[in-house]
């Protein structure tokens, strides 16, 4: 006695006001099942016997279920669904599965890992008004190689049907790879909508201060040929794209985790098939229903587009310029002009046959072009980037010489400094400049005249002559901290060599004696 006849005959006995331990016990059968069925509705029933005759069919599949499940611990019940119907082509109920699944791990002992994290209901905008975006990374094994390839996915969910979509890269998007994955949706969707909704990503803003936003070249030309609406999201507010960052947990964890990496084409294909099969054809979880048949609705909402492909001969990405007038790319520097550089400054990186273009944030102004190094940790530089020493350094020797009414002195005195002090001359000059301020044209002279007799080609020796020959400066000091001149005690001219006798060094050294 099986099926529906002991569940009638259950709940005949039931009706005759037995109990439990009684009912088993007039069918010989054991107490358990008679629970399992005492309190099921005739309909509940049904759904319990449909449900077990596709069990029945799962457990023939119980061995690699059990295999995908020690594999992957974190694989979903949801993402064996799709297993089972994208390797076998079998389409059990995830009801069904979720159940097998969760059999299948008391079982055989493979607890699933749990996160959890909270979120605030928002409500769903109009049809056709909004589109959220964002970007997943993942890292998945190549398939017959132990290695681990990463992958960037621009990934796109209308917020009222719920359809996605996405695209797939096997390297970091640039600025363009970002506007062609945008056009890409919206030629697959025939559309766009009224307001598109972004993270604060680097690929498409530049720099935002307080709601003054730029773009970058390739964002803000691609968004004014559309002319849709751009929200950024603030920090820390997870709700205003929640929708988008639950796809992109979708995409990672029911398609490709666990997932082995063919190549990007064998990828895309299978990535399309998983959205018309389970990302865009199974029931949302939240809405209950089916996006693709919500989307049917939508996309009468959605604005017609004039898709044109953007293309572009480079492949460009920001950068921050760095104090020593440099940016990195690909494991080089590569120098700008000196002066670049502002806190926060970013530029714009263009690759094209193989040299870089370095411009502004809007490709209007070249910055600097270097061919590509293949090397890595080097130093690529301009030669017009060098600093112009001597330029600055003779634009400012004229502005010291301007200052000396004795125009003969100081260019001797001037001139040596350079000389002697060839590396530090733009410091000198500049002390210079600061010592002539508030000093008499007497106590300059003096002090000038003073130094070249001297031999003194030295800022800080200047410095105390002005001081010691200004009568304010001198007036100012005590006389126990009287202002000196300065000396040269040992004038360079006098240096002479003394010789020693030989004998002297052997005496020393204990060399023995004559």
């Amino acid at each position: 006695m099986k099926g529906w006849q002991m569940y009638s005959i259950i709940h005949q006995l039931k009706e005759l006001g037995l109990n439990k331990a009684q009912t088993a016990r007039k069918l010989t059968i054991n107490a358990k099942t008679v629970s399992k069925y005492w309190e099921m509705e005739p309909d509940e029933y049904a759904s319990y016997v449909q449900d077990q005759s596709r069990t029945k069919v799962l457990t023939d599949y119980e061995p690699v279920v059990t295999e995908w499940l020690r594999l992957y611990p974190d694989l979903s019940a949801s993402q064996v669904c799709d297993w089972l119907q994208e390797h076998y082509h079998i389409i059990p109920k995830e009801r069904t599965v979720r159940r097998f699944v969760a059999f299948l791990r008391t079982k055989y002992e493979i607890p699933k890992p749990m996160k959890t994290r909270l979120y605030e209901a928002v409500d769903d905008p109009p049809m056709g008004f909004q589109m959220q975006v964002d970007i997943g990374i993942i890292s998945v094994r190549k398939a017959y190689e132990p290695s681990l390839i990463k992958l960037y996915c621009v990934a796109f969910v209308l917020s009222n049907s719920r359809y996605k979509y996405g695209v797939w890269f096997e390297r970091p998007l640039t600025s363009a790879d970002f506007v062609n994955a945008i056009e890409a949706c919206f030629e697959y969707m025939g559309g766009r909508p009224h307001e598109l909704v972004f993270d604060q990503d680097k690929l498409l803003a530049v720099s935002e201060n307080y709601g003054d936003i730029i773009y970058t070249y390739e964002f803000e030309r691609f968004r004014q040929s559309m002319g849709f609406e751009v929200r950024l999201c603030r920090a820390a507010d997870p709700e205003s794209k929640g929708r988008i960052e639950a796809v992109v947990k979708y995409f990672k964890n029911n398609f490709a985790k666990n997932r082995l990496f063919m190549d990007h084409r064998i990828w895309t294909e299978s990535f399309e098939d998983w959205l018309s099969r389970t990302g865009n054809g199974k029931m949302h979880g939240v809405t209950k229903k089916i996006p693709a048949q919500v989307f049917a609705v939508e996309a009468q909402y959605l604005k017609p587009v004039q898709i044109i492909k953007y293309t572009s001969s480079s492949s460009s990405i920001t950068r921050l310029v760095h104090k020593d007038n440099t940016v990195f790319y690909q494991g080089n520097r590569y120098s700008v002009p000196l002066g670049t550089y502002k806190p926060g400054l970013e530029v714009t990186l263009a690759v094209e046959g193989g040299v870089l273009r370095i411009t502004d944030a809007f490709g209007d102004i070249m910055y600097a072009e270097h061919p590509i190094s293949s090397d890595k940790g080097k130093l690529i530089k301009n030669n017009n980037h060098r600093r112009d020493t001597s330029e600055k350094v003779d634009r400012l020797y004229e502005k010291v010489l301007k200052q000396f009414k004795d125009q003969s002195s100081a260019t001797l005195f001037l001139s040596k400094i350079r000389e002697l002090k060839s590396r530090y001359v733009r410091d000198q000059y500049n002390l210079i400049l600061k010592g002539l301020e508030s000093k008499s044209e007497e106590a300059i002279s003096s002090a000038l005249v003073y130094c070249c007799e001297n031999e003194l080609f030295s800022a800080v020796d200047f410095r105390n002559a002005l001081e010691y020959f200004n009568p304010k400066d001198r007036a100012e000091k005590s006389s126990e901290n009287a202002i000196k001149l300065p000396k040269n005690v040992i004038p360079i001219t006098t240096i002479k060599t003394h010789r020693r006798n030989l004998k002297e060094y052997s005496r020393l050294v204990g060399g023995g004696t004559e």
